[in-house]
């Protein structure tokens, strides 16, 4: 029965995983004024007739802290690819120079880093709310072993157990959007800092 009980502990801990790494990636998304490549993840481009993630029509770079070059592999893609970044609602307006587009990353207004904070603040819900569902499922399961036999004490353990699973992982939330809300307010990102600190 313990070894079934550390099954469903496990479990629950891998779906909690990977709620974060979900949540790490929605949250790369929501950038902070920095021209980054990472901005563009998620760009869907027409290629051949199905929707193909920009990084494998293009490459993607930064030429300094507020512009991207976009280089397509087949220049007669720089239109879809201009759309696709379009349709993408980032607030980004690509520029062709007929080889390649450049886009200038406009720096943050106040309402902006406003947005974006929510933005985060809903994305880090979404994970709560996806660990609460894995901490119902493991619930669940420790329920069916109850009715399949095992003790009361054990039982009342091993959802002791899961509950503090989940509060772990609300907190790794909370502070995984502490350091984004954090980074999406800093006036100019933290480029201020770099020199000064000493390496250690």
């Amino acid at each position: 029965m313990t070894e079934e009980l550390d099954m469903i502990f496990d479990e629950f801990k891998s779906s909690n995983e990977k709620t974060l790494v979900h949540l790490e990636a929605e949250l790369s998304k929501v950038r902070a004024g920095k021209a980054s490549p990472g901005m563009l993840n998620g760009v869907m481009v027409e290629y051949y007739g199905s929707m193909t993630p920009l990084q494998q029509v293009a490459n993607v770079n930064t030429v300094d802290a507020r512009t991207i070059v976009v280089q397509p592999w087949e220049k007669p893609l720089l239109n879809d690819i201009a759309k696709g970044i379009l349709n993408a609602n980032l607030g980004l307006n690509p520029q062709s120079n007929g080889e390649q587009l450049i886009i200038s990353v406009p720096p943050l207004t106040e309402e902006r880093r406003r947005d974006l904070v929510k933005r985060a603040k809903a994305e880090c819900e979404h994970a709560k709310v996806g660990v609460r569902n894995n901490r119902k499922d493991a619930m669940d399961m420790i329920k069916d072993m109850k009715s399949e036999g095992l003790s009361e004490d054990l039982a009342k353990g091993a959802e002791e157990n899961v509950q503090q699973i989940t509060n772990s992982f609300i907190k790794r939330i909370d502070d995984v959007l502490d350091v984004k809300e954090k980074d999406i307010m800093t006036v100019g990102g933290s480029i201020s800092t770099k020199g000064s600190k000493s390496t250690s």
